[in-house]
């Protein structure tokens, strides 16, 4: 069954609420049973094991601390979602972005994917400007 763009957008923005709070709980439960999660770039590659999945958002609830994001655009299919933001926040440990040691306030565009099965999120890419996150953290281009 296809999802109305006011349902998908409510199960993104819940989705991107239980994150915020750092709710791993929610944000599992945001998940479909048979999700596939990835990060590019991110040490972790594609996951669809719900243990490895639920590690990362450990790992990375750790690793930031957010202070707001600026919504830029929201493209919609059947059952997908793209969004576009802008992250505003502190990164304590730059070891999810590759930057492992790393930390300072950054602000970085972050562009998400998601399609969506049985009104649960089925997969998850989300895209961070990698380059911005090492200037802003001082990681010099080789």
């Amino acid at each position: 069954m296809t999802m109305t763009k006011q349902q998908m957008d409510e199960a993104v923005n819940a989705h991107f609420g239980f994150e915020a709070a750092d709710d791993l709980d929610g944000v599992m439960a945001s998940l479909a049973p048979d999700v596939e999660h990835e990060v590019v770039p991110s040490p972790m590659g594609v996951q669809t094991d719900r243990d490895r999945i639920r590690a990362f958002y450990a790992m990375l609830f750790e690793s930031i601390r957010g202070e707001g994001v600026t919504p830029l655009k929201r493209y919609y299919g059947e059952d997908f979602v793209i969004d576009e933001t802008l992250w505003h926040g502190e990164i304590k440990d730059g070891r999810p972005f590759l930057c492992d040691g790393r930390s300072g306030k950054v602000s970085f565009r972050l562009l998400h994917l998601f399609e969506f099965k049985s009104g649960k999120i089925a997969r998850e890419q989300a895209w961070c400007d990698l380059a911005a996150i090492q200037r802003q953290l001082g990681v010099a281009a080789r």
